[in-house]
């Protein structure tokens, strides 16, 4: 980071954007609120999912 520049500037992981990593962007790492929420909700959607390495219940 130089002296002019107090922030790291990131890629925003929803839309590829620039965004401001710094206290003063409370959506950090995304740019927007919108961008935040479209993530949040593919979370809550199940649409992004962490790998398991056990069989699920009904295939013990």
């Amino acid at each position: 980071m130089s002296l002019n520049q107090p922030f790291k500037i990131v890629t925003c992981p929803q839309c590829a954007g620039e965004s401001i990593f710094a206290n003063s962007n409370v959506y950090r790492p995304f740019c927007s609120e919108r961008c935040k929420n479209i993530d949040f909700g593919s979370w809550a959607s199940e649409s992004f999912r962490m790998p398991a390495d056990a069989p699920p219940d009904d295939q013990v």
